[in-house]
C-alpha cells in the first residue's frame, strides 16, 4: 500500500515554514494525533515545525498527552486482524474519514483503530456509521487501514443509555463504559421519552462529522431503579426475552413421557445439588462401590440428564428458538431461559415430584479415579431429594438437616468417596486450578433492593458435581467419536505464542521460569504457581497467568482441553440452559442408537456444526458481558451511599491510564486514574512489569498490591467506580531499598526473591 501521509498543521499554512514558529497548542498538537495516530515524535517535529528549545517544550507536552490517554510513546501491544474481515462503521473523525472495529469484537481491550480508506471506500459509495463492510486489512504501526470490499446487510445499528430532554429534542448517555459519546435526539425523534428514562434508540446513519444523531424505538422505565439494572442489560446486548408464540404452543403441549423402551432408573437414589437459588435441576448423580472383584477399591458412578432432546425436536419453533437465544442468561434478579418455562422449570427439571425423562451414562473408575468403561442409557428417573451445596457439605460434615440425614448413608458418602477417587486422577494428570472468586449479589424479590454483596463460597460439594460433570462429558465426547458421529466439542486451546512471550518476560522480572523448548502443559504453569505462592507476588503471578490463557470455545474440530488436560472434552451435562449440549445428545442418541426421537438429523456433519459453533459461542459470550455490567451497576448502587469512604483493596488492573483496584468486601473494581495518583509526579506504565513508577518520587503501585482507597464516585449508568489512593505513613512504596530495580528510564524490574516454599495460595 502506499505510505501513509501525515497531515501537517503548519501555523501559517501556505507560507515557508520559518526555524522558529510559534509553539502549538495542546489542542493542536491533540487534532494532529486524531488525525495522524500513531506518529513517531519525529513526525510532530516535523509537522510542528518545533526547533531548539521547543523540542523540551513539546517533550512536556507529549508527557501530558500520554498521561491522558491521547499519545502512545512506544507501540502499544498490537492485536493481529486477519487480511480480509468484516468490520462495523462507529464513527467520522475530524477529516470525515470513517473510522471503523472488527465485527463481533468482544474482547476485554480496546479495539484497534482501523481508518477505512477515503479512496477505496468511494468505489462501493461513501460509507456512513452503521454500515458493515467486507474490507482487506493492512497494518500500518498501531492502525489498520480498511479497503472495502462490499458492503454487507447489516442489522441496525443500536444503542441503550439513559435519555435527557432539551428544548431542541435531547441527548443519550450510552450504558457502555466503552462509549463515551453523547447520542443526540432531534425533537421529532424524542416520541413520548422523558428525561431520565431508560431507552433503546436506533442510529441513524450518516456521512458527516459531529454528533451521532439516534432516533428513540423503546422506552424501558425509569433508569436507577434495580430491577432497570438487568433490563438495561438486555436490551444493550439484544438478549432475546419473548418466545414466538409457536415455541410456547409446542413447550405447554409437551407431556411427561411413559417407561415404553427406556432403562428404568427410579429405584436408583439420585439426588440433585445445586445452588439455593436454583430452579432448573438438569443433572442428578449417585454413586456405589464397584462390586466387581477385579475393581478393588474402585466405584460406580451414574450421571443422568434431562432429556430436552425428547421435547425439543430438530427444526422446530422451538429448536430455532432455543438456538438464536444459545443460552440461558443468569442476573440477580431474573434469569432469561434458553426454553419456556414450562420445560425448563418443569418438564425438564428433574425435580423430586415425579418421573423424569433423562439421558443417562454409567461410569466405572478404579481406586485412583481412571475411567475404566463407561455405557449410556436412555432413562426414566424419580429424584430421591432436591438439596443444595449447603445442604450436602454440612451432611457431610456431620450436621445433616432433615432432608439430608437419611441421604448420608445411602447417597452422601458414597458420593464423597467416588469424588476423592476423581480428584486422585484430576491431580494425576495435571490440571490448571486457578481459584478465581466469584461475585454473588442477593436481592429482595419484592424490590429488587441490593441485600447483601459476597464471595460465592467453594466447597466440596461444589467440587464435587464438577468432578462428576467432567467425567460424564468426557465419556461423551469419546463415545461420539466412536460411534463416527460430529461432535460439538468444548474446546480450550494453549496459550498464543504472543502472550507467552509476554509472561515469560514478566516471569523473569522475578526470577520465575516457564518451561521453554518443548510442549507446555498445565503442570508447567502449576509448579510456576507454586514457587510463587507464600511470596509477595504470588496474587500477581496468578492474575497475569490467568490473562495469559486462551478463552474456551465451542468447535466441531477436536482440539483438546488445555486447562482440564483432557484430549477431548464436550458439554453434555446442561441441555437445558445450553444449546451446546443438546447437540451432543442429539449425536449420541443417532449414533448409540438409543430408544426415542430426538436424533441428530441425517444431513448433520461436523461442516454443519461451524456456524453452530460461532453463534453458540458468540451467545455465550454476550451473555457473559451482560451477567459481569448487571453485577456491576448492582455493586454500584450499593456502594452509591457510601462515598467518601476507605475500603481496603487489591491492584487487579495497570494500564497507562490508572490502576484498577478490586475491593476486598465486595469484590467491586473501581478505577483511580494516573492524574489523581500525585499531581506533582509523573508515572511511566511497564507493561512487562505491570506497573506505574513514578518519575520524582519513585513510588511504585503494581499488579496484586494492597492498598486503601477512597470511594470518589459512582456513576450508576455505567456501573463505574472512581477511587482515589489513601497513601499509608511515610507513603507509597518507593523504588529505593531494593524493593524494584530499574531496568531503564522507562520501565522496571523487580529483583530475584528466595523462600519461595509451600504450596500454591
Amino acid at each position: 500500500m502506499n505510505e501513509k501521509k501525515t497531515k501537517s498543521f503548519s501555523p501559517k499554512p501556505g507560507k515557508p515554514a520559518r526555524k522558529a514558529a510559534p509553539f502549538p497548542t495542546r489542542d493542536q498538537v491533540a487534532e494532529f494525533l486524531r488525525a495522524n495516530p500513531g506518529s513517531p515524535k519525529r513526525e510532530i517535529v516535523r509537522a510542528f515545525h518545533i526547533t531548539g528549545d521547543q523540542r523540551i517544550e513539546l517533550k512536556i507536552l507529549l508527557k501530558q498527552l500520554e498521561r491522558d490517554g491521547l499519545y502512545e510513546n512506544r507501540p502499544s501491544r498490537k492485536v493481529a486482524l486477519p487480511s480480509v474481515g468484516v468490520i462495523d462503521v462507529t464513527s467520522l473523525n475530524v477529516d470525515g474519514e470513517a473510522l471503523a472495529v472488527p465485527f463481533g469484537w468482544s474482547m476485554d481491550d480496546q479495539p484497534p483503530r482501523i481508518i477505512i480508506s477515503r479512496e477505496a471506500a468511494s468505489k462501493i459509495g461513501t460509507p456512513g456509521v452503521g454500515d458493515r463492510l467486507l474490507s482487506r486489512l493492512e497494518r500500518s504501526g498501531n492502525v489498520y487501514f480498511a479497503f472495502p470490499i462490499r458492503k454487507l446487510d447489516a442489522k441496525t445499528s443500536t444503542m441503550v443509555g439513559v435519555f435527557e430532554k432539551t428544548p431542541n429534542g435531547g441527548f443519550i448517555k450510552s450504558i457502555s463504559k466503552r462509549d463515551r459519546e453523547e447520542y443526540k435526539v432531534a425533537r421529532a425523534d424524542v416520541g413520548d421519552a422523558k428525561s431520565g428514562e431508560l431507552v433503546k434508540a436506533e442510529v441513524i446513519p450518516s456521512r458527516s462529522s459531529g454528533a451521532t444523531r439516534v432516533k428513540i424505538i423503546e422506552r424501558l422505565g425509569v433508569f436507577g431503579e434495580p430491577r432497570s439494572f438487568s433490563l438495561a442489560a438486555i436490551a444493550a446486548a439484544e438478549i432475546p426475552v419473548e418466545f414466538p408464540p409457536e415455541a410456547v404452543a409446542i413447550a405447554e403441549a409437551a407431556k411427561p413421557v411413559d417407561l415404553g423402551d427406556r432403562t428404568d432408573l427410579r429405584a436408583i437414589p439420585l439426588i440433585t445439588i445445586d445452588g439455593a437459588d436454583a430452579r432448573d435441576f438438569d443433572d442428578a448423580v449417585f454413586a456405589e462401590p464397584d462390586t466387581d472383584k477385579a475393581n478393588p477399591g474402585g466405584w460406580h458412578l451414574l450421571v443422568a440428564i434431562a432429556d430436552v432432546a425428547h421435547y425439543v425436536l430438530p427444526g422446530s419453533a422451538l429448536d430455532k428458538a432455543a438456538y438464536e437465544r444459545g443460552n440461558s442468561v443468569y442476573f440477580p434478579d431474573r434469569v432469561v431461559p434458553m426454553l419456556p418455562e414450562a420445560l425448563s422449570n418443569d418438564l425438564c427439571s428433574l425435580r423430586p415430584d415425579g418421573d423424569r425423562a433423562c439421558m443417562a451414562v454409567h461410569i466405572w473408575i478404579d481406586k485412583d479415579g481412571k475411567k475404566l468403561s463407561h455405557r449410556f442409557v436412555r432413562g426414566l428417573m424419580r429424584s430421591k431429594a432436591r438439596t443444595t451445596y449447603e445442604q450436602v457439605q454440612r451432611a457431610r460434615d456431620g450436621f445433616p438437616d432433615d432432608t439430608t440425614a437419611p441421604l448420608v448413608e445411602s447417597a452422601i458418602a458414597p458420593l464423597y468417596g467416588a469424588f476423592e477417587a476423581l480428584l486422585k486422577a484430576r491431580t494425576a494428570r495435571g490440571t490448571l486450578d486457578l481459584d478465581i472468586p466469584e461475585r454473588q449479589v442477593k436481592v429482595d424479590n419484592e424490590t429488587g433492593a441490593v441485600l447483601e454483596i459476597s464471595k460465592r463460597a467453594r466447597l466440596d460439594s461444589h467440587k464435587l458435581i464438577e468432578e462428576f460433570m467432567i467425567a460424564a462429558n468426557v465419556c461423551a465426547a469419546e463415545s461420539l467419536e466412536t460411534s463416527k458421529q460430529p461432535c460439538m466439542y468444548r474446546v480450550h486451546d494453549q496459550p498464543s505464542p504472543d502472550k507467552l512471550v509476554a509472561l515469560r518476560e514478566f516471569l523473569g522480572t522475578l526470577d520465575l521460569n516457564l518451561a521453554k523448548g518443548q510442549v507446555l502443559e498445565p503442570v508447567h504453569f502449576m509448579r510456576v504457581l507454586d514457587k510463587a505462592a507464600e511470596t509477595p507476588f504470588s496474587q500477581m503471578v496468578s492474575e497475569v497467568v490467568l490473562r495469559s490463557q486462551a478463552q474456551a470455545v465451542y468447535s466441531p474440530d477436536n482440539l483438546g482441553h488445555f486447562g482440564l488436560a483432557l484430549q477431548r472434552y464436550a458439554h453434555f451435562t446442561s441441555p437445558i440452559r445450553r444449546y451446546a449440549d443438546l447437540l451432543v445428545h442429539r449425536a449420541l442418541i443417532k449414533g448409540l442408537k438409543l430408544p426415542g426421537d430426538g436424533a441428530l438429523e441425517d444431513g448433520a456433519t461436523a461442516e454443519s456444526f461451524v456456524e453452530i459453533a460461532t453463534q453458540i459461542t458468540g451467545t455465550e459470550r454476550r451473555a457473559a458481558a451482560a451477567e459481569r455490567e448487571v453485577i456491576d451497576r448492582y455493586v454500584a448502587s450499593y456502594l452509591a451511599a457510601q462515598v467518601g469512604t476507605s475500603f481496603a483493596g487489591r491492584i487487579s488492573g495497570v494500564t497507562r491510564f490508572g490502576l484498577f483496584v478490586q475491593l476486598r468486601e465486595t469484590g467491586a473494581d473501581g478505577l483511580i486514574p494516573i492524574r489523581t495518583l500525585s499531581p506533582q509526579d509523573y508515572y511511566h506504565h511497564d507493561e512487562v512489569g505491570h506497573c506505574l513508577v513514578g518519575d520524582k518520587t519513585g513510588a511504585v503501585y503494581r499488579l496484586g498490591d494492597d492498598l486503601e482507597v477512597k470511594l470518589e464516585d459512582v456513576d450508576l449508568i455505567t456501573g463505574g467506580i472512581v477511587l482515589s489512593v489513601e497513601l499509608p505513613e511515610g507513603g507509597p512504596k518507593k523504588l529505593a531499598g531494593g524493593l524494584v530495580k530499574a531496568r531503564s528510564h522507562k520501565r522496571i524490574a523487580l529483583p530475584a526473591r528466595g523462600g519461595r516454599k509451600g504450596r500454591r495460595g
